[in-house]
């Protein structure tokens, strides 16, 4: 795993809370890729390359998926790194996509397109 896919993977992200937050994050939210944890950080590489396969694998057809679908795709594989790092995650860690805030749901999507349109 790349630490560059990550770092992009992460930008995603801050530009995603940036954009769609409602009122200040929270600055853990918007931290630089230096300021973030080492499981973050893996789990953004871990994560952009499952985007990023799943858009190859699939031929370039993922641009006919919903922003939900895209947004849900992201989600799901974070939610997986979650597990894979925090032995006991609070509950919000891992919240099914229904039960996330609209504002991370964007992002998310926004993530996935913006893997999508590097690969």
């Amino acid at each position: 795993m790349s630490n560059e896919q990550g770092r992009i993977f992460r930008e995603a992200w801050i530009a995603g809370v940036t954009k769609h937050y409602p009122g200040e994050p929270k600055p853990g939210y918007v931290a630089p890729w230096e300021d973030t944890p080492d499981w973050e950080r893996e789990s953004a590489a871990a994560v952009y390359d499952q985007v990023r396969a799943f858009v190859e694998i699939s031929e370039g057809n993922t641009s006919k998926l919903t922003r939900v679908q895209k947004g849900r795709f992201v989600a799901l594989c974070w939610i997986a790194q979650i597990y894979r790092h925090l032995p006991d995650p609070k509950p919000s860690y891992v919240a099914d996509w229904k039960d996330l805030p609209a504002w991370q749901q964007e992002t998310d999507a926004d993530i996935f397109e913006r893997i999508e349109s590097a690969s």
